[in-house]
């Protein structure tokens, strides 16, 4: 039975991917640099960082340094601003929080996670959430899920993550979990044929997550 849920964050549980991308891009043209969107895609699959070419086409540390910074200002400022809800998430979350103990596995940096949740409720249906900080080795690692695990004390086969992007799934399987994919389109030409499962919406996860308890009572 799955009594666990460990959620990926961004683009899971409020919507930022997109925002996060143009924040890299905006820091990169102030460096001279382009970042097709192709291009980012790719890398984010992989867990390469947009920072890697400027670095390889002999930019300063320096310069990487005070784009990086501007790039977080860049995001910050679009977290304050844009909208990034996804709907049906609280709902859902109130919905699973009945049967399922949960936890949120992220890449964020701590202080874009903080401002984040600083005026949602998201969190009030988490019992703990691991952000870049918290381990040594990012997505597609499996470090990160399998910290969760620890966190919970839970083996991976009572156990389901939610993710959204080729990075985080990758993630979850080396960890050994189930994994089910709920649709986005910023991340929609990203390989998933590894999934678990796989849901077009937020609000369809109970019912998949209750398929994977019934496909596991069966075998």
């Amino acid at each position: 039975m799955k009594k666990f849920i460990l959620f990926d964050h961004d683009g899971v549980l409020v919507e930022t991917e997109h925002w996060y991308y143009l924040a890299n891009k905006r820091a990169l043209a102030s460096l001279g640099m382009e970042l097709p969107r192709n291009e980012y895609l790719a890398n984010m699959a992989n867990g390469v960082s947009a920072w890697d070419a400027p670095r390889a086409s002999g930019i300063s540390e320096s310069d990487i340094k005070r784009g990086r910074e501007q790039r977080d200002r860049y995001y910050r400022e679009y977290l304050a601003t844009e909208n990034i809800e996804i709907e049906g998430v609280l709902e859902t979350l109130a919905e699973l929080s009945d049967t399922h103990r949960m936890a949120i596995v992220t890449t964020s940096k701590r202080p874009d996670f903080d401002l984040i949740h600083k005026k949602r409720s998201i969190l009030d249906y988490m019992e703990f959430y691991l952000t870049v900080e918290d381990y040594e080795r990012s997505k597609p690692h499996p470090e990160p899920y399998l910290k969760g695990l620890q966190r919970f004390g839970a083996t991976a086969a009572e156990t389901v993550v939610v993710e959204d992007s080729a990075r985080g799934l990758k993630s979850a399987v080396a960890a050994g979990i189930d994994c089910i994919v709920v649709a986005n389109e910023f991340t929609a030409t990203h390989d998933l044929s590894q999934a678990t499962a796989r849901v077009e919406t937020f609000r369809e996860l109970p019912a998949a997550i209750a398929d994977l308890t019934n496909d596991a009572s069966r075998r």
